[in-house]
């Protein structure tokens, strides 16, 4: 199943990019400045730094020893298991857990409750910002491109989701408690399989805990999501202005909603969809092609920058962890 989802992820990204000016492309790209790549590498490194650090801030809310650094390793090289699996958003979390756990001797409870955490800010965060994005296009001038309408009810839909998922698991524990008993029982006599009701007792109590007692730095994290949100849209805008694109606040957030929205699609890093997504959208807002191929090609080119650097942290991260495998 996932070969054919990366064959059709492929196979769409190949069409859209024979169909851009690749020439003009590579003109545009070869005229950046090096102080234009600088600025875009901080923005980059400063999106990621403040990601990281809100991850750290939550760990030490929980009182777990874990280093930037080592958040950092975690972070990138399960960034890269995310982006190879089905879907941007998922995949390499049980990884992230396992290396809290086996590399930098995490209980297994608090590495699973750091990574969720971290997991639940990031997705709640950006589906708020998303649908806040998709209300004022509603409003705008862009109403008639798309039924916005439709896609903020969705997006509507998930915010909610996940919050009602908060409360539940704060004021429900039992029940979750005695659904986790029933998903397991089959497996009741596997040594590690036959804890999870007591690990998810332990979860809930330091869960419990962090809600009462951290709670400024709870409010901080989500100041540093919205940093970062800042940061991801000044590094958007940062890149229309290098492929030479002129436009107003409407095109701009047209465009950045329908990359942000065509990353939320079932296909390994959003790859054809993103395409896909900005083809339709330069199309529709009779934008000049090239500018959606530079756009294209800067992209990915970060993300590949992005994968190189949590490629490098993979090998140790697993071998680290293999070896303490009893």
């Amino acid at each position: 199943m996932i070969r054919i989802i990366w064959i059709v992820a492929l196979g769409l990204a190949t069409w859209i990019v024979a169909q851009l000016p690749i020439d003009a492309v590579l003109q545009s790209i070869a005229r950046l400045s090096v102080a234009q790549w600088l600025v875009w590498i901080c923005l980059n490194l400063m999106v990621v730094a403040l990601l990281t650090g809100r991850w750290q801030l939550l760990t030490r809310a929980m009182g777990l020893a874990v280093s930037f650094t080592q958040l950092l390793r975690v972070r990138q090289a399960g960034q890269l298991i995310s982006f190879v699996t089905p879907g941007p958003q998922f995949g390499g979390e049980p990884l992230q857990v396992r290396w809290l756990w086996r590399r930098y001797s995490l209980p297994g409870h608090a590495a699973f409750l750091a990574v969720g955490l971290d997991r639940f800010y990031e997705l709640w965060i950006n589906f708020a910002v998303l649908l806040l994005a998709v209300l004022a296009l509603a409003i705008s001038s862009a109403s008639s491109l798309v039924d916005w309408q439709a896609i903020a009810l969705i997006l509507s839909g998930l915010v909610l989701a996940l919050a009602f998922f908060a409360w539940f698991l704060l004021q429900q524990p039992e029940r979750m408690r005695d659904w986790i008993e029933r998903l397991t029982r089959p497996w009741a006599q596997h040594p590690r399989l036959g804890q999870l009701p007591i690990h998810w007792s332990e979860l809930h109590a330091s869960l419990q805990t962090l809600i009462k007692e951290k709670r400024p730095a709870l409010g901080l994290a989500v100041g540093l999501s919205l940093l970062g949100w800042t940061g991801m849209i000044a590094e958007f805008w940062l890149l229309l202005r290098l492929v030479g694109l002129d436009f107003d606040l409407t095109t701009f957030m047209v465009l950045f909603t329908a990359v942000r929205l065509a990353f939320l699609l079932p296909l390994p890093g959003g790859i054809g969809s993103v395409e896909a997504g900005l083809f339709w959208a330069f199309s529709a807002l009779a934008l000049p092609l090239p500018a959606a191929a530079g756009l294209i090609a800067l992209m990915r080119l970060r993300d590949v920058l992005v994968l190189l650097f949590g490629a490098l942290m993979l090998p140790g991260l697993s071998a680290a962890a293999a070896a303490k495998v009893p």
